[in-house]
């Protein structure tokens, strides 16, 4: 189900139904108020005057949500917009029940629905955990890190990133008690931006060839290496599928009470 669809038809609706009741239903049941009390030659008691000048419920829960949904609409669309992690894919930076905050405005700013961008802010850069719509299907969201940017040259080989032939640095940390039989820890950099990511060394993993990234798309992979579906299976993310930066976890719920204590940016 599209939301933002469903926001945007929401927002027309009732801003269209306040609109024709501003004017034309309105002026319409004043006039019929005025013609009643006319035709009465006397002042209507209260309970009569409040019948024939009520609005009728559309309009009334219409004028009510409109403002409501509007600011959703734009809040939504170009400032912040929130998202559940569903999988494990980004572990450990981001953990499966995390709610995170992604920055719409970053990359530019899209139209809702049709996603065409219509102000230029700037570019992903590489490190970046960004949200984008899957272009196997578009409906669907995915959050990886950015690798490639456009004109990289890209290889994953036997558990190492290599970006424009160079290899990317990583170094094994202390033992992590969240992570996984078999699962290492290591702290990678990525253009001077450091990050953690898992590794299993009991798990043969995929391996990537040397790819090109074509212009106007990125390279996208998961932090937990071994477990993402990302750029090494089904290519890469372009420029029009962005939705916006992922900057800041602020709560995460697993089924039981919502906790507030992972509140945290993300790096």
């Amino acid at each position: 189900m599209d939301f933002s669809l469903l926001l945007v038809v929401a927002v027309a609706v009732t801003g269209l139904v306040w609109l024709l009741d501003v004017l034309w239903w309105r002026p319409a049941r004043h006039a019929k108020l005025a013609k009643a009390v006319s035709s009465e030659g006397t002042t209507l008691d209260d309970k009569t005057q409040h019948k024939l000048g009520k609005d009728p419920w559309p309009v009334d829960y219409a004028r009510s949500f409109f403002p409501v949904l509007l600011v959703v609409l734009l809040l939504r669309s170009f400032l912040v917009e929130p998202f559940q992690i569903p999988s494990g894919s980004m572990r450990p930076t981001l953990e499966i029940g995390d709610f995170i905050l992604v920055n719409k405005f970053t990359y530019g700013l899209r139209l809702p629905v049709v996603h065409t961008e219509i102000v230029d802010f700037g570019e992903p850069e590489r490190g970046d955990v960004m949200v984008f719509r899957f272009p196997q299907e578009p409906t669907v969201n995915f959050i990886k890190r950015v690798i490639g940017l456009p004109g990289d040259r890209i290889r994953y080989e036997d558990k190492q990133l290599y970006v424009n032939g160079e290899p990317v640095p990583k170094e094994l940390t202390d033992a992590d008690p969240t992570k996984a039989p078999g699962e290492q820890r290591y702290e990678e950099q990525l253009a001077e931006r450091l990050h953690a990511i898992y590794n299993n060394p009991q798990d043969p993993g995929p391996q990537l060839r040397e790819v090109i990234v074509p212009e106007g798309h990125y390279f996208m992979m998961g932090d937990n290496r071994d477990h993402s579906n990302d750029s090494r299976y089904w290519g890469f993310v372009p420029e029009e599928n962005i939705v916006g930066k992922a900057f800041a976890v602020w709560m995460h719920w697993d089924g039981g009470l919502p906790s507030f204590t992972s509140v945290r940016a993300i790096e």
